[in-house]
């Protein structure tokens, strides 16, 4: 029993990792129907942002800041200026741009910081939670992600900028007829999705290794997770991350072994797209002919 539980309290808490990188997933998509392949990439290249900082004496919380505000400038520089041009091409080269933006990142991180694996700190290192069920990262994790969708909703529901967004998201003619700058909104969207992706590369460095490959097998399982939620519901890929995580780890425990986890996020990917295209929590779209 302990062993069950140990595993669904880790499964929650690699769920919400998940959850997040699925979150600015769904933020992309909400704003320009993509999904973004370079989300893990710009992670990783964040967490070694913020690595290097503290090595030079910045402390973690100043590091993680000022990690994430990088974060955030750069997505709004790659909308802009990389993107933007592209509005009107055909999406195949949308999707090569996303598959060069992967490229560019993995293999720069690579060339700075070199392929060997390094220790990142968390700050709860050396606290004892009492619990052999779930260590003190773990439970730093979920408030972590708990209060980052807080903070989304609120922004989102109830500040004229986020409304704004929204409302360029969901219908830019009129939000331009409205006089609300679509461009812009759209790069804050890419902005707010390259932060909320440092924040989950840099909770996740600690769990595993900081190496250039990091984020590979978790964008896999946070695209099963926004699609299981729904890609266009970001409190949906919050929920698919969580039981993404869980069946993953019960699943690897129980029935395939730790070698064939990742086929799970596959046959969860598979399934969603075979029995409901939509997920848990995505909208049904109808379209008039």
């Amino acid at each position: 029993m302990d062993l069950f539980l140990s595993q669904v309290f880790s499964g929650i808490a690699t769920g919400a990792i998940y959850g997040c990188v699925g979150l600015a997933m769904v933020m992309i998509f909400t704003s320009t129907e993509k999904i973004n392949f370079a989300q893990g990439e710009m992670a990783t290249f964040s967490t070694y942002v913020a690595w290097t900082l503290m090595t030079v004496g910045l402390p973690y919380w100043g590091a993680f800041a000022a990690a994430v505000a990088l974060s955030f400038a750069g997505g709004v520089l790659i909308q802009r200026v990389l993107l933007t041009p592209l509005n009107n091409a055909p999406e195949m080269s949308q999707v090569i741009v996303f598959f060069g933006l992967f490229l560019v990142f993995n293999s720069v991180a690579g060339w700075i910081w070199g392929y060997l694996p390094f220790d990142f700190p968390s700050p709860l290192k050396g606290f004892n939670t009492g619990t052999t069920l779930i260590s003190a990262h773990q439970l730093f994790i979920m408030l972590v992600a708990v209060i980052m969708l807080t903070l989304l909703f609120v922004f989102f529901r109830y500040t004229a900028l986020g409304l704004c967004m929204r409302a360029a998201a969901q219908n830019p003619v009129s939000a331009r007829l409205m006089g609300i700058r679509v461009g812009w909104m759209l790069a804050l969207g890419w902005g707010l999705s390259a932060a909320v992706g440092a924040v989950a590369g840099i909770m996740v460095a600690p769990v595993v290794f900081l190496e250039p490959q990091m984020m590979v097998g978790v964008l896999l399982y946070a695209f099963a997770a926004a699609l299981v939620g729904g890609i266009d519901s970001p409190p949906g890929a919050f929920v698919g991350g969580i039981i993404v995580g869980v069946l993953e780890n019960l699943v690897g425990t129980y029935f395939v072994g730790t070698d064939l986890k990742l086929t799970v996020a596959l046959v969860l990917i598979i399934a969603v797209l075979i029995f409901r295209p939509t997920g848990l929590f995505g909208s049904k779209r109808v379209v008039r002919v």
